[in-house]
């Protein structure tokens, strides 16, 4: 008995010695969308494994006797016992042009029913971010069509700015009305022939979303001419934590194609509370040690490698650059939970939403007190810091006077003067959903509400008012906003321009 036992456990060091000369492997545990695989000695982290029946495994724990792959693709095909061979290649993605326009799922495979996307070159999924001394200073700005955004927290080209709040304040709307003010001011430029305007393409990475707010969003992307412009990337609910969790760096090696060569991306990660979640699932079926709640040690590095691909080259690296704009949710506004303090410390500044703000029909909901860009008003053109420079104080001022005023009777003139100004700001920086607004109109409309021209409005015909301005200003007065647009900063002669304007407007508009 005993030699016959000797002889099996001989064969089986002889197929292992055989499988470890040809890169072969075999399936020794499987379940939950990771395989245990022994035999691949020779094996790189992140390599792919090609386990036959068109799945795809990807090497992440590379242990002493076995290797801890994910899958990718129907694992429900794979036994125990199978032969799986390394294919000595990174896991990596399509990139290029041929991909704007496109839903692909995480591997840019299309998923939109539009046929093959031809394209032949591919960017490895992993990959280190750009160096200190290969990266040129933010200076130019990602413009949102949001006033409150565009004129307090500006966003820059190669800029992190975290979008966080709790569920349904509006934080994946910030980012689709950037997208389709990107595809306006791209349309533009192409339509006038500007050559000196760079292009500002977009990829939306939805993570763990449901299927129908993915639709509503492609929807919303078409019916705004948006998606030529644009990539979307799938990794559903209905997706596994693999591909949940692989989505991101696959979006931004797509993005990385366009800042390597010489253009301009913005990324959206909608969003990275759900991709920290599929990472904690994947690590802890791995049987990765875990720590504070259940997160394994490396769920920092995991967000920190992601967010620092995001870049602006200098111009010996081409001058391109990847903006990023992560999306994290929080709990009851608590912004002192672990995975949004991580993304917090990683970011250059974030944009809070506030629930009570976004009842009381503030919205945009931001909130002025803790939201901040650390790029400030470099990523603003001249004439918008002229208007908005003293806007965030005022507003942070009548936040507290509006508080302070509830519990005092007798205000005095200054005081009442500023809630009233603080009121009208409120009001002029409620915005519709989809109706991202020029960066010269939101500069005519802000230099109109600090010079006093709606003082003598009432607050709640504010936004009928900044309404009607915006329609005959685009309709009449279009070389007022063509010259600020081309000046791009205020002069006395633009300034005196626009008080005629702003003036003889007034005095005819009845609310």
């Amino acid at each position: 008995m005993s030699n016959i036992l000797q002889e099996i456990e001989s064969r089986i060091s002889n197929i292992r010695q055989e499988a470890r000369q040809k890169n072969v492997g075999i399936v020794s545990e499987i379940g939950d969308g990771v395989a245990k695989i022994e035999g691949l000695d020779d094996l790189m982290m992140n390599e792919m494994i090609d386990l036959g029946n068109g799945v795809t495994g990807i090497a992440m724990n590379l242990e002493e006797t076995s290797v801890g792959a994910i899958l990718m693709g129907d694992y429900t095909q794979i036994s125990e016992g199978q032969e799986v061979h390394g294919t000595g290649r990174l896991l990596q993605v399509p990139v290029g042009k041929n991909m704007l326009g496109r839903v692909v799922n995480t591997l840019g495979e299309p998923i939109d029913g539009k046929g093959d996307i031809k394209t032949d070159e591919f960017y490895p999924v992993e990959k280190i971010a750009p160096g200190i001394i290969t990266r040129q200073s933010v200076s130019q700005p990602v413009q949102t069509g949001i006033i409150p955004i565009d004129a307090m927290i500006p966003i820059g080209r190669g800029q992190r700015e975290l979008i966080i709040g709790d569920r349904s304040t509006g934080k994946t709307t910030i980012c689709i009305d950037t997208i389709i003010n990107q595809a306006r001011l791209n349309k533009k430029a192409q339509d006038e022939g500007d050559t000196e305007y760079r292009p500002l393409y977009c990829i939306y990475v939805a993570i763990g979303q449901k299927q129908s707010n993915v639709a509503n969003v492609i929807s919303v992307l078409e019916e705004a001419g948006a998606m030529p412009w644009t990539i979307v990337m799938v990794a559903g609910a209905s997706d596994s934590a693999t591909e949940q969790y692989l989505a991101p760096f696959c979006g931004a090696a797509m993005g990385e194609w366009f800042m390597d060569h010489g253009m301009d991306a913005l990324i959206i990660y909608d969003d990275l509370t759900k991709h920290a979640n599929a990472y904690r699932q994947v690590s802890l079926i791995l049987k990765r040690p875990s720590g504070r709640e259940a997160f394994p040690g490396d769920v920092f590095y995991l967000h920190s490698r992601l967010l620092e691909r995001a870049a602006r080259m200098n111009a010996e690296h081409g001058g391109g650059s990847l903006t990023a704009l992560p999306i994290i949710e929080t709990q009851m506004g608590d912004v002192s939970a672990y995975i949004p303090t991580n993304v917090i410390s990683i970011t250059d500044g974030q944009i809070f939403l506030e629930t009570d703000l976004f009842y009381q029909g503030v919205r945009p909901a931001i909130s002025v007190g803790i939201s901040v860009s650390r790029v400030g008003s470099s990523a603003q053109i001249k004439a918008m810091k002229q208007v908005a420079s003293k806007i965030k104080t005022e507003l942070a001022q009548f936040r507290e006077l509006a508080a302070f005023a509830q519990f005092g009777s007798d205000l005095d003139a200054q005081t009442t003067a500023r809630l009233e100004r603080g009121k009208r700001i409120t009001e002029l920086f409620k915005q519709g959903q989809h109706v991202p607004m020029p960066v010269e109109i939101q500069v005519v409309l802000l230099w109109s509400v600090q010079n006093g021209i709606m003082d003598d409005i009432a607050v709640d015909s504010i936004r009928k008012f900044a309404a009607d301005f915006t329609e005959h200003l685009t309709m009449q007065k279009a070389p007022l906003l063509k010259k600020i647009g081309d000046q791009k900063k205020l002069d006395d002669a633009l300034v005196a321009e626009i008080k005629t304007v702003a003036t003889s407007f007034r005095g005819t508009w009845k609310a």
